[in-house]
This record gives structure tokens, C-alpha cells and sequence, in this order.
């Protein structure tokens, strides 16, 4: 019995090591292109929309999304893009005309300012999360944008360095 049973344990180990070895090369990131949401934001909000443009290689947007599909005119837009940082860490960005929407209030709620620093001409207040994690955040008038995750420091201040006017 060992005999036939041995030959049919080692197919079966063999048969799993080709296929975890097979799929070893396989990325289980998967992409987004946030173009479309992006625009769908810039056409809905009642602000100039911004959001990260020309990162370098090694950021991939793996989510975005808007509340903008069910705006009105004149309602609050929130537009958020997350990225997988080449340390393989998250960023995020957020930009909103309303300071009561989750995505603002769940990070800047209880953060406490540690400064700020000048990225691309552009000033941003520095801070540390309720979770620890550093925010980059900077508002004009009624608009708050902010990006903020577990990447490290000179990963978030390159995506807050690329953030742009969108242009369509």
C-alpha cells in the first residue's frame, strides 16, 4: 500500500510546487487609471479640481473614486486616489469642498500639526494621524486636500508634490 501511495504524494507535491512556483511571477497589485474619475470630479465640483500628476515610476494608483456621480449642482465634491508606493506602502489623496466628509474628517479629526513644509511652491501643514501616520494636508478658501498613508515621509511629500490643477 506505501508503494502506490508514495508514487501519488510525490505527483501531488510536485504538482503543487510547479503551480506556486508558476504563479510566483504573477502581480497581485492591481492597477486603476483614475482619468475617469478625475474628470467626472472636475466636471461636477463647484472648485478647481487638483490631483497628483507626473509621479515618478514605482507609484500605482490602485483605487479611485467620487461622490460626484450623485451631485447636484452645487453639492460638495470628494475625490480619493490611492497609490501603492514603491516601498510597497499605501498613499493617499483626498481633495473635497466639504470638511464633514469621511475622508478629511476620519484623518484630520484629532491630528495633531507638527509644522509645515514647502513642496513644488506649495505650502502644506505637516502632521501626525490619530494612527500614527503622517498628513500632508493644505486647504484654499472651502477646499481641503490632503494626502496622507503608511508610505514614508519622502513618499507622501512626492505625491503632495505632484499635486496639479486638473486641465482635462
Amino acid at each position: 500500500m506505501l508503494r502506490s501511495l508514495g508514487p501519488l504524494v510525490l505527483i501531488c507535491l510536485a504538482l503543487v510546487g510547479w503551480m506556486s512556483f508558476k504563479q510566483s511571477d504573477v502581480d497581485p497589485v492591481r492597477e486603476v487609471d483614475p482619468a475617469s474619475t478625475v474628470q467626472l470630479a472636475a466636471a461636477r465640483a463647484g472648485y478647481p479640481v487638483v490631483a497628483p500628476e507626473g509621479l515618478p515610476d514605482g507609484y500605482r494608483p490602485t483605487s479611485a473614486r467620487t461622490d460626484a456621480g450623485d451631485a447636484d449642482a452645487g453639492d460638495p465634491v470628494t475625490l480619493e486616489i490611492g497609490y501603492l508606493t514603491p516601498s510597497s506602502e499605501y498613499a493617499g489623496f483626498v481633495v473635497s469642498d466639504d470638511a464633514r466628509v469621511n475622508a478629511v474628517d476620519d484623518v484630520l479629526g484629532g491630528a495633531q500639526e507638527q509644522g509645515t513644509v514647502d513642496l513644488d511652491g506649495q505650502t502644506w501643514t505637516r502632521g501626525t494621524t490619530e494612527r500614527g501616520e503622517t498628513v500632508l494636508s493644505r486647504t484654499d478658501g472651502d477646499v481641503t486636500v490632503l494626502v496622507t498613508g503608511s508610505a514614508p515621509d519622502e513618499e507622501l511629500e512626492t505625491v503632495a508634490g505632484a499635486v496639479r490643477p486638473y486641465s482635462g
